[in-house]
């Protein structure tokens, strides 16, 4: 079969590899779509030994059920089915809990991570993975998976202070950050304000439900201020999508006393904590900051029902297998707006 695989540390190239035979437990998977995320650009450029080599990408991933391993119950062949992407340790504290983007036992990994993922024609992943999309279709369903399921496990993380009539700054209107809008607008009364660099984004932006556009730059912590009002009070959240020294600044300025600081890019940047008393602080008094990874099995099936009635969905740009790397290209200069999403 084909696949886009990391056949060396930051070198992606398409080969002919073996179809895998489904283990015991495991489903194997007709690939219907796969999700290009920025997450695999760091894969690419990781050092060496990070990750596993060579490996197929492809973390955000649907398809279509062709045969299942000894043991498998509930899932037959022509079931569709999206991928949850983290295999946990099953038996840890986070994982019993159903929290496996906390699993103590592992390093964060998972399909298309630290093992092969969905950039191929097939995959074998474990059935415990697979939820049931229905007539989802599959390129909407793929970028569920992640683009989706981890700005909704944020706004989860943010809910008691989403309060109808409260501020949520949204920065970085790209895969996640056009997701967060809609997640917002379709689960909450808050008012969004988005922010990007992009005119394109944030008309993507206003599209997708976003009360305020701001353009990053060196006024937007003016514009921002002049809708939430000024310090101590602000953004009761702000969500990164980006998570560069520049947004996290912005972030750590709008945000009010009290606030929350969800960062969900992993961008490289800095965010300065100095607790003082004696002059102006780094982060707002009593503000909290989580990074929030992925999210939950029960948190994907809400996001995947969210999608099945519409009032989500991912503003994607399609490309055949053959054209993925070109795809990671695009995506690496920015001139994706959505999500890229590759069809085997």
């Amino acid at each position: 079969m084909r696949a886009v695989r990391m056949t060396s540390p930051g070198v992606l190239e398409q080969v002919e590899v073996p179809t895998p035979t489904p283990a015991a437990g495991e489903v194997l998977l007709a690939v219907g779509a796969v999700g290009a995320c920025h997450s695999d650009l760091h894969i690419l450029d990781a050092p060496p030994g990070l990750f596993p080599t060579p490996i197929t990408l492809g973390h955000e991933t649907a398809g279509t059920v062709e045969a299942v391993g000894a043991g498998v119950t509930g899932w037959t062949p022509g079931d569709r089915a999206a991928v949850y992407g983290i295999v946990g340790c099953g038996t840890c504290r986070g994982c019993l809990r159903g929290a496996e983007n906390q699993c103590r036992r592992m390093p964060p990994g998972g399909i298309g991570l630290s093992r092969d993922g969905g950039l191929a024609d097939y995959v074998a992943v474990p059935a415990r993975n697979l939820l049931h999309v229905g007539d989802l279709d599959l390129t909407q369903a793929a970028p569920l998976t992640d683009a989706g399921l981890t700005p909704y496990h944020a706004v989860e993380l943010a809910r008691p202070a989403l309060r109808p009539g409260t501020f949520c700054v949204v920065i970085g209107i790209g895969g996640l950050g056009h997701m967060a809008v809609q997640i917002l607008t379709a689960t909450t009364a808050v008012r969004i304000i988005a922010v990007d660099t992009s005119v394109a984004a944030l008309d993507l932006a206003t599209r997708m439900g976003a009360h305020h556009v701001v353009q990053a730059g060196p006024e937007a912590v003016e514009r921002i201020r002049e809708i939430v009002g000024p310090a101590p009070d602000g953004a009761d959240v702000v969500i990164d999508c980006v998570g560069v020294d520049a947004t996290l600044t912005t972030a750590r300025t709008v945000v009010a006393t009290g606030g929350k600081l969800l960062l969900v890019g992993l961008g490289g940047g800095t965010l300065p904590v100095h607790p003082v008393a004696d002059a102006p602080p780094t982060l707002p008094l009593e503000t909290s900051v989580e990074i929030p990874f992925w999210g939950t099995r029960a948190e994907l099936q809400e996001v995947i029902a969210l999608g099945r009635a519409g009032l989500i969905s991912a503003d994607v740009q399609t490309f055949p297998l053959e054209r993925a790397p070109e795809a990671y290209d695009l995506l690496r200069r920015g001139d994706i707006h959505g999500r890229a999403v590759v069809t085997p």
